[in-house]
Order: C-alpha cells, then sequence, then structure tokens
C-alpha cells in the first residue's frame, strides 16, 4: 500500500527492511536557491545510513504555492535502489552517504 502523506516508514526493498524519513521539507536558502526534500534511510539493524536529497520542486522554482509535499514507498524504494547502485554500504560504518537524485528517486 502506498500513502503519499507520510513522513517515515519502513519500505521492504528485495526481501531487505529499510526505515526512511523525512528530514526536510524543501526550503529556500539565499545561497543556494531552492533546496528539495531530504529523506534519510537506514537499513533495520545496520549502522550506516544514507541521505536522499531530491531536487526542489518545479512549482517552488517559478514561484507557484507550495502545494503537498508528495512522498511515496515507491519513491523511496527507488532511491535505495540508486543509492545501493552508487555504492551505498549499510552494513559498513561511517557518516551516513548523501545521494543526489532525480525527482523520480533514480
Amino acid at each position: 500500500m502506498s500513502n503519499t502523506h507520510r513522513l517515515s516508514g519502513i519500505v521492504d526493498v528485495d526481501g531487505v527492511q529499510y526505515e526512511w524519513e523525512l528530514r526536510s521539507e524543501p526550503r529556500w536558502s539565499e545561497f543556494e536557491g531552492w533546496r528539495g526534500m531530504t529523506v534519510s534511510l537506514l537499513r533495520k539493524n545496520t549502522q550506516r545510513g544514507a541521505l536522499l536529497e531530491f531536487p526542489a520542486p518545479k512549482r517552488l522554482m517559478k514561484g507557484l504555492p507550495r502545494g503537498r509535499l508528495q512522498i511515496s514507498d515507491a519513491v523511496v524504494a527507488r532511491g535505495i535502489r540508486a543509492a545501493l547502485s552508487a555504492g551505498w554500504e549499510p552494513e559498513s560504518r561511517g557518516k551516513p552517504m548523501v545521494f543526489e537524485v532525480d525527482a523520480e528517486g533514480n
């Protein structure tokens, strides 16, 4: 089931459970302009997390109202697969790795 208005949850990717949590919503930065949302990831019973940084929604860059935040298990699952493909090793130790993903979570 895909609920689009949650701020955290657990998603199963290839038989492994990952916890996710919305860390920040899209926001304005005087130095960088619009920044997209950030989602933190942690594989259950492991130490090293990951952060997915999404681009700012196009509506914000055009000056339109914010609207409702859209995040779903499918977007998170695609982001997890992209982070794993890019070298995220949840079993390793260290600071969370940061990955920039596109709006579809790739």
